[in-house]
């Protein structure tokens, strides 16, 4: 081993600075590949898509028009202009059980004396009030009848027994709190409409055929007999009673025990 002149011996240094060398080799290897891989992945993401502008300035038929999704048919017509859109049709599910206020039309006349009904009227009145106070709903049975003659119970069709389906709008098993509801409606006033027509009817209560906004505060007592304060300010959204009603005939029919529109 020789020495420098600074007494250093020459052959450490250099295998000094040798060593050092060597050592910085993996590290340059290794942080290479990081810095690769790095760009390698910038390079592969896709180039961001920008949304067309508004005010697109593209040369009319520069774009191709997407096809009718598959199976729909080809137009045949025209729509349809204002003028031509098809007449209101009458509802359905029982026209003459929905209520019939009219504000163009004079308001009828509110009856409470049974005395005034034809006989066949009255008779099934008092057969219905007093079914309703037994307390048994079988009672009723009879006088809903069966076939084209059967009481209406309903705005849409029922399936099975009508006492089977009164008792399920009861909220008890027995059907007892829809008697209370029946006997209630037939215990208010009631209106005579339609005369001399074919579909002239007696309609318990009066409310189904007066607007609600003309209701004295009286009758407004009446009807909180038979529906509560929230109900009403429902109906006035509505704009019509549209609680339990009950429609006889002239001769006599029951036709129809129902509530919603």
């Amino acid at each position: 081993m020789s020495f420098s002149m600074s007494g250093k011996p020459v052959g450490l240094v250099l295998y000094i600075c040798f060593a050092a060398g060597c050592a910085a080799i993996p590290l340059v290897l290794v942080s290479s590949p990081a810095y690769a891989l790095s760009e390698i992945k910038r390079e592969e993401l896709p180039a961001p898509v920008t949304p067309p502008a508004d005010d697109d300035m593209s040369p009319p038929g520069s774009t191709v028009p997407m096809p009718d999704p598959v199976g729909t048919p080809p137009p045949t017509s025209k729509p349809a202009g204002p003028d031509e859109a098809e007449p209101d049709s009458p509802p359905s599910g029982g026209g003459v059980t929905r209520p019939r206020v009219d504000p163009e039309t004079p308001v009828p006349e509110v009856v409470y004396d049974l005395g005034k009904l034809p006989e066949p009227v009255r008779r099934m009145h008092d057969l219905i009030v007093e079914a309703c106070k037994s307390g048994d709903i079988e009672k009723l049975r009879p006088l809903i009848g069966t076939g084209d003659s059967t009481t209406q119970l309903s705005l849409t069709d029922i399936d099975g027994d009508a006492i089977a389906f009164l008792k399920g709008l009861s909220g008890d098993p027995d059907g007892q709190e829809i008697l209370a509801i029946l006997e209630e409606v037939l215990n208010a006033g009631y209106v005579h409409l339609d005369a001399g027509k074919p579909e002239e009817l007696y309609v318990w209560p009066y409310f189904f055929a007066l607007p609600l906004d003309k209701l004295d505060a009286k009758q407004r007592v009446e009807l909180f007999k038979i529906v509560t304060a929230g109900d009403f300010d429902d109906m006035k959204q509505f704009g019509a009673y549209i609680f339990y009603r009950v429609g006889i005939t002239p001769t006599g029919q029951w036709t129809f025990f129902v509530a919603g529109d």
